[in-house]
């Protein structure tokens, strides 16, 4: 019987959602997990890769167990909070229609990368702290060359294996944003301390938003103008676009199907 499981991860604690030799994954874990409560190996499969370090908010992974193993969803849910690390919530189990592949049946995928420009203790972990300013309104202007269909060779990890680098982006930009501390306790603020990023797309390429990320940064330092990206998309070329910021800011935030 296959299954649709829902979770969410710290990406700090892991090599990335795929499984790899001698590296901590999710899929790693979780697989690990299922083995326990199984007694058989049993392979999971994501909605898709993430990188280093990098998180996960409703992540959709699809598995099947073996005929002969019978354990109710809800069940299933609550014995595998209690054998992953913390770094790993299910937050449900349910029985999968037909053929449902939470790779390829998902429609759009959804990331969020987050910035903030003050010293923040509450944000370190999970924000990337900008030491400069930053034009958000060329940032938009640059990003709004991402939209549609293209090639997205120039920023994709050099050596990726996939098919195609083509993907369609159907959003793409910067807005400001107030953290749940500053709203809740009062935290120290300004209008501008912290920014994020929200990109969709039907398919992402290999550390894509990260180089997306730290290229739009370029644009917004003033280094670059906004029409560069339109520039990097037409070469196809990885080593011309801005470097990848960290991981640890970069929240896989949901697929739809």
């Amino acid at each position: 019987m296959r299954y649709i499981i829902r979770l969410s991860y710290d990406g700090s604690a892991f090599c990335g959602w795929q499984i790899q030799n001698n590296d901590r994954t999710v899929q790693g874990d979780l697989e690990a997990a299922l083995k326990t409560l199984t007694g058989t190996h049993v392979q999971v499969t994501g909605a898709g890769r993430t990188d280093t370090e990098v998180n996960a908010i409703d992540y959709i992974a699809h598995f099947e167990l073996p005929d002969e193993v019978r354990i109710d969803a809800a069940q299933l849910c609550y014995k595998l909070n209690a054998i992953l690390p913390r770094e790993v919530a299910v937050h449900e189990v349910s029985v999968a229609e037909d053929g449902f592949h939470a790779r390829f049946d998902a429609r759009s995928r959804e990331y969020h990368y987050f910035i903030h420009f003050v010293k923040d203790p509450f944000c370190e972990k999970f924000s990337y702290r900008m030491r400069y300013p930053l034009d958000m309104e060329r940032m938009n202007e640059a990003a709004a060359h991402l939209l549609g269909e293209h090639d997205f060779s120039c920023f994709e990890k050099t050596g990726g294996n996939n098919a195609t680098s083509i993907c369609t982006i159907t959003e793409a930009g910067w807005e400001t944003y107030r953290p749940t501390h500053v709203e809740l306790m009062g935290y120290q603020y300004r209008e501008g301390d912290y920014i994020v990023f929200r990109i969709k797309a039907n398919r992402f390429l290999r550390n894509m938003v990260r180089a997306i990320v730290g290229s739009l940064v370029e644009v917004g330092r003033g280094k670059r103008e906004p029409q560069w990206i339109a520039d990097l998309i037409a070469r196809g070329n990885r080593s011309d676009a801005g470097s990848s910021v960290p991981g640890k800011a970069l929240f896989f935030t949901g697929a739809e199907y």
